[in-house]
């Protein structure tokens, strides 16, 4: 049996239990017929940029070592609550020019996709991975990062995979946070009926 993605969440005031609550979490785990894998546990310290970083004051954990950025839920975030390494700007759109090559590839080579087949595909493959999970990060993006997606989106429009009329990242990022706040609505009515 696996447990996955565990999180200890610790403010600062309380700063010395750090040991005591990792120690308790290894000791549920052990009860519970689980193994608690040192070698891939992190620690990470969230610090305001504007005061004194806390961790020259805190001595590190002897077994877990000690990052400044980690990975939650799929997407990286900093040591300063910045999400600058996740946003599409780097893998991501790395990632998306690989499948947008291969969009052109197929066009290119006279496969059996008609061209709307090719829009349907950029839109559920390319612009599905550039925007995943687009309403916990697009707020914490910067507008420079924000530019990069919409020049990578207007290259599908000048591919003729997405049209000029198409809702524009933004509107896309919207028209997502409306869906799952109403969900949410949704689900919270139908808990309390």
């Amino acid at each position: 049996m696996y447990a996955d993605g565990t999180y200890i969440v610790v403010p600062a005031t309380n700063a010395q239990s750090r040991r005591a609550e990792f120690d308790h979490v290894a000791e549920w785990a052990q009860r519970n017929n689980l193994k608690l894998n040192r070698s891939k546990s992190v620690e990470i310290i969230f610090e305001d940029r504007r005061r004194k970083p806390l961790t020259q004051y805190l001595p590190t954990l002897t077994d877990i070592q000690r990052v400044t950025q980690i990975k939650i839920l799929g997407i990286t975030v900093t040591n300063h609550l910045s999400i600058s390494e996740h946003v599409p700007v780097r893998d991501v759109i790395c990632k998306c020019r690989r499948s947008l090559y291969a969009i052109k590839l197929s066009r290119s080579h006279g496969t059996c996709m008609c061209n709307d087949a090719l829009k349907h595909t950029y839109r559920t493959v390319v612009l599905a991975k550039l925007l995943y999970v687009s309403p916990a990060w697009w707020g914490f993006a910067t507008s420079s990062d924000k530019q990069h997606i919409k020049a990578f989106v207007r290259r599908g429009v000048r591919l003729c995979l997405y049209g000029d009329c198409d809702p524009t990242p933004t509107q896309r990022v919207e028209d997502a946070d409306k869906s799952l706040f109403k969900r949410i609505r949704y689900n919270k009515q139908h808990v309390l009926q």
